[in-house]
C-alpha cells in the first residue's frame, strides 16, 4: 500500500514537471503569435487604401474604387508623409491616362511654325499687253488662256481710221523725202510710238498703199493668262487685250497671323509641300514680309520666290510651309508643347515630376511659336514636364484638394468629404439640376456631331459644327448654377477660351489638331458631373496627336477614329464605358 502511494506521488510530479517545462517552450511563442496577430489589426486598421488609377480615393477599408471599381490597394508609409501639394498616379494609372513628360531644357529647344498659303504669279514678270492705237478687233491669233507666246509673236489684227491717215501721210512724206527730210522722219516715228515696226513701215513704203488694217505683236513672252477681249470690240489706246506671265519664277504667299508675326523675318527659310507633288519638299527664304496687316482677317503675308523652270508648279496651287525657330542658348528661354500649359485665363500653369508625382507649377508665357510656347519665368532647365495627359493629372489634383488649374492653395472644391484624420475620400460626382444637365448635354451633343463629321473628313461640316460648339459652350448660364457645379464648369469654359481660335482652322489637319484639347474637356465634364443619358464609349488612338495618343468620345462602341478618317478609319481601342 505504501509502495502503492509512493507510485502516485511520483507520477503527479512527472506531470507537474512536463507541465511546466512545456510553458517555459511553448508559451512565449504563443504570446509572441497572439501580439503578432494583435500588430496586425492594428496595422491593419490604420492602413489607407486607394486605386492605382484614381489615386483621391483614400478608404480605411479594403474593397472597390467607386469611381472605376477597381480593387483598391494599400498606401506605403512613404505615401502618406510626401508632399501634401503632390499628385500621385501609378505606373498603371500613368500608363491608362496615358501621361507623357520630356525634359526641359535651353540649349536645344526649337519650334516650328506652320503656314498656309497659295502660289502665286510674280508681279515683276506679269505683263499687261495692249492696243498702241485705236481701233477694231478684227482677228484674234492666241484664242485662249494658258498658251505660250513668244515675244515678237503675232498676237491679234485690228482696223483703225488712225492708222489709215498716218499711212498715208507716211507715203506723202516719202514722196517729198528729198526736199524735206525731216517731215519723212516725223511720219516715220509717228508710226513706230504706235509700235509699228519698222520692218513693217518698210512694207507699207515698198507697197505704196495705206492698209486699213495693223498687227499687234507680243512685246514679251510667257503664258497668256487672261484674255481681255472679243473680235469685234472696239478699244482705246493702251486698252488691255491680253494679260501675260512669266512663269519661270513664282511666288508663294503665306498667311503671317498676328501671334507668329515677331518669329518671321526676312531670310528666314521656308520649307514647303504642295498637295499635288506629295512626299517631295521645296526651299526658299523669305524675301518680303507685308508690313501692312489686313484689317479684317488680321494676317500679313509672307513671300518666297521659287525658282519654276520646269513649270511644275502652277498659279493657285496651296501650299503648306514650315519654319523651323531655334530659341538661343543664354535667354533664360525655353520652348513647351501647348499641350503640356494650361491657360485659366488669369495665370498659365503645367506640372513639373517631383518625387514620383506630379506638382502644379505657375509659369510664364512668352510669344507662341507653332506648337509650343515660349516660357520665359517658372521652369528650369532639366525640369520633367507632362506634355500630355495635362488635363488628367489636373483633375485628380482638384479631385483630391490639391491645387490645380481652378483652385489655388488654400482653396478646395467642395466634391469631397474630410475624413477624421483629415484624408480626402471623393464620395460622388457632382449633381446637376435638370436644366444645367440640359445645357451641357447640348454641348455634348454638338461635340458629337463634330467628331463625326472629322470621321467622314467633311471639312465644311466640321467647320459648322465648330462654330455651334462654341455657341452652346457660351450659352450655358453658368450663373444660375449651384457653386459646386459653377465653379468646376468654370474651369472648362476657361480651357475652351484658350482654343477658340480652333474656329479660325482653314482645313481638317489643323481643327483635328484642336479636337484633341476639346475631346479631352468633355471627358473631364461628363466624367464630372452627374448627367442622366445614354452609354458614352471613351476611345483612344496611340498613333494621333504625333504619336503621343489621343481620346475622344463617341456613342457607338464601333471605333471610328476622327484624327486621322478615312486614312486610318479603324485604328484605335475602347478605353471605357462610361454611363
Amino acid at each position: 500500500m505504501e509502495i502503492k502511494n509512493k507510485n502516485t506521488i511520483r507520477l503527479i510530479l512527472i506531470l507537474l514537471v512536463g507541465v511546466f517545462i512545456g510553458w517555459l517552450i511553448f508559451g512565449d511563442s504563443s504570446s509572441d503569435e497572439t501580439q503578432e496577430i494583435d500588430d496586425h489589426a492594428a496595422q491593419h486598421e490604420h492602413t489607407i487604401w486607394t486605386c492605382s488609377m484614381h489615386p483621391q480615393i483614400r478608404q480605411s477599408e479594403s474593397g472597390d474604387c467607386p469611381i472605376c471599381g477597381m480593387e483598391l490597394i494599400s498606401m506605403s508609409q512613404d505615401n502618406l508623409d510626401q508632399d501634401p501639394e503632390l499628385v500621385s498616379m501609378s505606373e498603371y494609372a500613368q500608363k491608362l491616362a496615358n501621361v507623357q513628360t520630356m525634359i526641359v531644357g535651353e540649349k536645344n529647344d526649337a519650334g516650328q511654325i506652320r503656314l498656309n498659303g497659295k502660289i502665286a504669279v510674280d508681279e515683276r514678270r506679269s505683263y499687261v499687253q495692249s492696243s498702241h492705237i485705236a481701233g477694231r478687233v478684227e482677228q484674234l491669233m492666241v484664242n485662249f488662256t494658258g498658251e505660250k507666246v513668244t515675244r515678237g509673236q503675232a498676237l491679234a489684227r485690228m482696223y483703225s481710221p488712225k492708222l489709215m491717215t498716218a499711212q498715208k501721210e507716211l507715203l506723202q512724206a516719202h514722196a517729198i523725202r528729198e526736199s524735206n527730210p525731216a517731215l519723212f522722219e516725223a511720219a516715220k516715228e509717228r508710226l513706230r510710238r504706235w509700235k509699228i515696226p519698222d520692218g513693217q513701215i518698210s512694207s507699207i513704203i515698198k507697197r505704196g498703199q495705206a492698209s486699213d488694217q495693223f498687227t499687234i505683236y507680243a512685246d514679251v513672252g510667257g503664258i497668256v493668262t487672261e484674255k481681255l477681249v472679243e473680235l469685234g470690240d472696239y478699244l482705246e489706246q493702251g486698252e488691255a487685250i491680253y494679260q501675260i506671265a512669266n512663269l519661270e519664277e513664282l511666288w508663294v504667299q503665306f498667311d503671317v497671323y498676328e501671334r507668329t508675326m515677331n518669329w518671321i523675318k526676312e531670310g528666314s527659310t521656308v520649307a514647303f509641300t504642295v498637295g499635288s507633288l506629295p512626299g517631295e519638299t521645296f526651299q526658299g527664304e523669305v524675301d518680303f514680309v507685308d508690313p501692312l496687316l489686313n484689317s479684317q482677317t488680321r494676317v500679313s503675308t509672307a513671300r518666297v520666290v521659287v525658282d519654276n523652270s520646269q513649270g511644275r508648279l502652277k498659279p493657285g496651287m496651296f501650299a503648306t510651309g514650315i519654319i523651323d525657330i531655334p530659341v538661343k542658348e543664354g535667354q533664360g528661354q525655353m520652348s513647351v508643347p501647348k499641350s503640356a500649359v494650361l491657360w485659366t485665363g488669369e495665370r498659365s500653369i503645367v506640372y513639373v515630376k517631383e518625387n514620383g508625382g506630379f506638382k502644379l507649377r505657375n509659369v510664364v508665357l512668352g510669344p507662341e511659336l507653332g506648337g509650343s510656347y515660349i516660357i520665359t519665368q517658372g521652369l528650369q532647365s532639366g525640369e520633367e514636364i507632362v506634355i500630355n495627359g495635362t488635363f488628367t493629372v489636373d483633375a485628380a489634383a482638384q479631385l483630391s484638394g490639391r491645387s490645380s488649374m481652378m483652385t489655388t492653395k488654400g482653396e478646395v472644391l467642395h466634391t469631397q468629404n474630410q475624413t477624421h484624420d483629415g484624408l480626402i475620400e471623393l464620395q460622388q460626382k457632382i449633381n446637376v439640376s435638370q436644366e444645367d444637365q440640359k445645357a451641357i448635354k447640348h454641348v455634348l451633343s454638338i461635340y458629337l456631331k463634330l467628331k463625326d463629321a472629322l470621321v467622314e473628313d467633311d471639312f465644311k461640316n466640321a467647320q459648322t459644327f465648330t462654330s455651334q460648339l462654341w455657341e452652346a459652350v457660351d450659352n450655358v448660364e453658368s450663373e444660375q448654377m449651384e457653386p459646386q457645379t459653377q465653379q468646376v464648369w468654370n474651369g472648362v469654359i476657361s480651357q475652351f477660351d484658350g482654343i477658340k481660335k480652333m474656329t479660325l482652322a482653314q482645313d481638317i489637319d489643323s481643327l483635328r489638331a484642336y479636337f484633341e484639347k476639346v475631346s479631352e474637356l468633355m471627358i473631364y465634364t461628363i466624367t464630372s458631373f452627374e448627367l442622366h443619358m445614354e452609354t458614352i464609349y471613351l476611345q483612344h488612338c496611340p498613333m494621333a496627336n504625333s504619336d503621343l495618343g489621343a481620346n475622344w468620345l463617341s456613342r457607338s462602341k464601333q471605333v471610328m477614329n476622327p484624327y486621322f478618317g478615312s486614312q486610318m478609319l479603324y485604328c484605335g481601342e475602347v478605353v471605357k464605358e462610361i454611363n
